[in-house]
């Protein structure tokens, strides 16, 4: 098992992933390489990024990827905004994305502040 797996985060980012998969699939097919593929690569890079984080020798450096996550949580919204606002997205897939992106950027936020804290 990898160290990674064990932290609650990521756990967390992966079961997000799922949510912008589903919520993304019933969107046009003309948008599939734009905001779709958009959507999905910056929620993919979430937990991707928390797991090479976990990888890098410093505190600091873990720290440095988990910015970079909560980057791409900020990307996934501010997208969502975009997928409502185009009709793409229903209200309620878009307050399920919101809710689970504001719960994952608190919790990325409260970890790195205990990295580069100690």
């Amino acid at each position: 098992m990898f160290n990674f797996e064990n932290l609650d985060v990521w756990q967390k980012a992966i079961d997000f992933a799922d949510l912008v998969y589903n919520h993304t699939r019933h969107f046009p097919a003309d948008k599939r390489f734009g905001l779709t593929n958009q959507m999905r690569r910056a929620a993919v890079s979430i937990s991707s990024n928390i797991a090479e984080g976990t990888s890098r020798k410093s505190q600091i450096d873990f720290a440095r990827f988990l910015e970079i996550a909560t980057g791409s949580v900020f990307e996934v919204v501010s997208q969502s905004f975009i997928g409502r606002r185009q009709g793409f997205l229903a209200e309620e897939g878009f307050r399920a994305l919101y809710s689970a992106a504001d719960e994952i950027g608190r919790m990325l936020s409260g970890l790195r502040k205990s990295l580069i804290s100690t």
